[in-house]
């Protein structure tokens, strides 16, 4: 909208831009906004006329004329680029130099992802001072540990059962019945145990902590323990991450001692090789690193688990549907997390060619 008022011998722009001194008392301020429609004042004695139009955006250029002294207007277009530009220009430097990024609002996705690396900071530290509710802690330690026993006991036995099925039928053709325990007992130690039994866990516990912790979130019930005091990262989140650490290395020892059990008695009942010879092989193949590797990966996996379900949980909104949405997402992105992690673990643990199944043969 660009404004003019004209009251004799005095000629005023108003306007939030620029503003200069002409002669004869003449003061010049200019206002360009466009997409608006153009208004016109003009105040001579009693007479008051008005124009209502809608244009293009022009330029006011005043020009002093020689004959009577006075100032005359002149209008001109001006390229609509330049002049949105200029507009916002001074819309800015009016602001205080407000930039755009001022107005930037970074994506969801992204602000999730920087709350996941800022919360296990937290409980690292919370961890190392030693702000721990160890009664939280013990609860939430038998609801991962004992309480998952039987899922993924069940999983591991017919996943060992499954491979064991594949491995004898070719072994067997090629003619190394001994060396199916060795192949079984690294495949489970290395591999299968620990991302069989993060699965279950992430399927079972992940969706519970994102869940709970999405519902204490919209229900407000968070911003209460901070009035009672209280800190959530120590009462909700560090007991979880601490249960979930210390379970998992005890529930894929278990599964593997339960899955090359399942898979000798099978070897043993179907296909006829003896349970002596299974185990035997194993005993020769497994090496003590690599029990160890197994309770270091699985204990990983449990931080991964825990710390992206409890930071989805906390950054719930949107009511019920916001925390079907966290928990859905947190289980993906777990295990997500648990198989590029699973690599990661097993590029750095076992580098260079492997000799372990050299004494099965």
């Amino acid at each position: 909208m660009q404004a003019v008022s004209h009251c004799y011998p005095l000629l005023h722009f108003f306007g939030r831009g620029r503003s200069s001194k002409l002669s004869n008392h003449t003061t010049l301020k200019i206002l360009s906004l466009n997409r608006i429609p153009q208004k016109f004042d003009f105040n001579q004695g009693a007479q008051i006329q008005k124009v209502l139009k809608s244009c293009k955006l022009k330029r006011f250029c005043v020009i002093p004329n020689s004959n009577d002294g006075y100032p005359s207007l002149s209008v001109s277009e001006e390229d609509t680029t330049t002049s949105i530009k200029d507009t916002s220009m001074a819309e800015e430097w009016e602001n205080g130099g407000e930039t755009f990024l001022s107005k930037w609002s970074p994506p969801r996705y992204l602000w999730r992802g920087l709350s996941v690396l800022i919360l296990a900071g937290q409980v690292i530290i919370r961890i190392i001072k030693g702000k721990i509710h160890w009664r939280n802690t013990l609860q939430q330690l038998e609801r991962v540990g004992p309480k998952s026993v039987g899922v993924c006991l069940l999983t591991a036995a017919f996943v060992g059962m499954a491979f064991t099925i594949q491995f004898v039928r070719e072994f067997t053709r090629l003619g190394l019945n001994r060396s199916v325990g060795g192949v079984l007992a690294l495949a489970f130690s290395r591999e299968l145990s620990p991302v069989v039994t993060s699965i279950v866990v992430a399927g079972r516990i992940g969706s519970a902590f994102a869940a709970e912790l999405g519902t204490m979130q919209v229900s407000e019930q968070t911003d209460t323990l901070r009035v009672l005091g209280a800190n959530p990262v120590d009462y909700l989140v560090t007991p979880r991450v601490i249960a979930s650490c210390i379970a998992l290395p005890f529930l894929t020892l278990m599964c593997f001692t339960l899955g090359m059990a399942s898979s000798a008695l099978l070897a043993d009942g179907v296909y006829g090789i003896s349970i002596n010879i299974i185990l035997d092989s194993a005993q020769r193949a497994l090496r003590s690193w690599d029990i160890v590797s197994a309770m270091i990966k699985s204990q990983v996996f449990g931080a991964i688990i825990s710390i992206i379900s409890c930071a989805w949980g906390v950054t719930t909104m949107g009511g019920a549907k916001g925390v079907g949405e966290s928990t859905t997402s947190a289980v993906v992105l777990s295990l997500v997390g648990i198989f590029v992690a699973d690599f990661a673990l097993s590029y750095c643990f076992f580098q260079g060619a492997g000799d372990s199944l050299k004494n099965c043969v």
